[in-house]
């Protein structure tokens, strides 16, 4: 915590002398991905947005500032720096960032990134380039994000990881991954892909493994490393018996987000999605008792895991992906949405968002998916494509697959059973899913076989999905090899 008894001056002494890294340097040999999720913005239009944060963090009666680390391998880390006007915000990055010893933090000097978080003060919209009155601004020339007109304090977290998501590629020509990772008592590697809600947080947190991180990595040539030092997990329906290592890890220095609760006994209801189902915690790594700290590993993963929440119940539970095809979905990174998740949503809606994290790329997703094919190669790793979501028919028909069934395919995928079991060709997708896996009824493997409905309506919600593949991709597919457009789903 700190007086922010400051003048304009001070901060900007203080906080703008971001040097450590030669980002003009390196500027010139990226070409960023424009697209409609983050948009160029003139550099005085931020500059802008920069003085409205700063003059409102001068007339704070006091501001918070922590000094925290994005990285945990010591040769790509860097150091980032928040200052905010809000208590819970410094307190959501110090779980969410790496934090410093002690002697780390009286040596810290200058930080590589400065974050000024004025979330409570809007943005002028009527100044050029602006829409709204909420502003998410990074400038990557002064090594500085500026928040502006929203306290939602994910933006600081994924802000980070859009900085991470330009560095590691362009500069160490280390692939930044949105996904999280565990490791086996032998040393292998796992790396989970997922959007929100298809269990990337919950399948990673396995009791049997250590986990690495649940969201944000970087595969190098030494191995992978966690980004940074907490999770983020969501917790509707959470509970100690499906849940237990997340459970246990929301308790004193937690951060808990949209959660409803008895304001007398302060017990939350995790059940009670009235407010949103994107109910949230933030807490330290090491509050998970199987958390590998440092969150570091020199192992390179055997396992690339694709999870999604099919709505439609048309995918498999789980499908053995070629080199291309991973490609393929890693690019498209499919989930739908549901009834009840979103206002206005009324019945299973697709959504595709790039290599899991859309919001965070700063490069062609193609850029992405090919370093994360050239490494899968070397390394000799297998990829996977699992359903979490419906089986039987669509949401409000079918059912959702059993956690305990998607456990034993992660299970099976670790054992080395999957990898030498048998397999069949799922039609108009084109992948191949395994005739029988230990703990898993044999019959929900292909989706036709348990499908509630008419085989015309499954041939109908079938092909329906498949288009929507297809025509999400034909944005990608001018930047992108045609062996990897030819790999998704292929209607007569």
């Amino acid at each position: 915590m700190s007086n922010a008894n400051h003048t304009h001056t001070r901060i900007e002494e203080e906080l703008h002398e971001n040097a450590h890294i030669d980002y003009d340097r390196v500027a010139i040999q990226w070409n960023p991905s424009w697209g409609p999720v983050n948009t160029k913005l003139p550099e005085h239009v931020f500059l802008i947005n920069r003085e409205r944060a700063v003059d409102y963090l001068n007339t704070r009666s006091r501001i918070y500032v922590f000094d925290g680390f994005a990285g945990w391998d010591p040769k790509y880390r860097i150091k980032v720096r928040v200052v905010s006007a809000r208590a819970y915000h410094s307190l959501f990055m110090r779980n969410m960032l790496i934090r410093p010893t002690p002697e780390e933090l009286e040596n810290y000097g200058t930080p590589d990134f400065t974050i000024y978080n004025a979330g409570a003060f809007p943005a002028n919209r009527y100044t050029t380039g602006m829409t709204s009155t909420t502003s998410v601004a990074i400038n990557f020339h002064m090594n500085e994000m500026v928040i502006l007109g929203t306290e939602y304090a994910g933006e600081m977290k994924k802000g980070i990881f859009t900085v991470m998501h330009y560095l590691m590629p362009i500069k160490h020509k280390v692939l930044s991954l949105h996904s999280s990772a565990n490791e086996g008592p032998n040393g292998d590697v796992s790396i989970f892909f997922g959007l929100s809600g298809t269990g990337k947080t919950t399948l990673s947190a396995d009791p049997k493994r250590f986990l690495i991180g649940d969201d944000e990595h970087c595969w190098s040539d030494d191995g992978i490393f966690n980004i940074e030092g907490g999770c983020y997990a969501k917790c509707i329906n959470l509970s100690a018996e499906r849940e237990p290592e997340i459970f246990n890890a929301i308790r004193f220095g937690s951060v808990l987000e949209n959660v409803v609760y008895d304001q007398h006994t302060r017990i939350v209801n995790y059940d009670d999605s009235s407010l949103t189902e994107n109910t949230r915690c933030a807490y330290p790594i090491e509050f998970i008792p199987n958390a590998k700290v440092p969150c570091i590993s020199s192992s390179h993963p055997k396992n690339i895991i694709l999870l999604t929440c099919d709505a439609y119940g048309i995918l498999p539970p789980v499908s053995k992906l070629s080199s291309s095809q991973a490609m393929y979905h890693f690019i498209s990174g499919y989930t739908a949405k549901i009834a009840g998740t979103e206002d206005g949503v009324t019945e299973p809606e697709a959504t595709f968002s790039a290599c899991f994290g859309q919001p965070f790329l700063v490069l062609h997703p193609y850029r992405y998916a090919k370093m994360l094919a050239d490494k899968m190669e070397h390394h000799k790793a297998d990829a996977w494509l699992i359903n979490t979501g419906w089986n039987g028919g669509a949401y409000g028909v079918g059912e959702r697959i059993k956690l305990k069934y998607s456990r034993a395919i992660i299970d099976a995928i670790h054992s080395g059973e999957l990898a030498n079991s048998e397999y069949e060709n799922y039609e108009v997708f084109n992948l191949n899913i395994p005739k029988s896996c230990t703990g898993v009824p044999s019959e929900i493997l292909h989706p036709s076989r348990t499908w509630k409905g008419t085989q015309e309506d499954y041939v109908k919600t079938r092909d329906t999905l498949a288009k929507s593949f297809i025509e999400n991709f034909k944005i990608y597919q001018e930047q992108t090899a045609s062996e990897v457009v030819h790999s998704g789903p292929i209607l007569s």
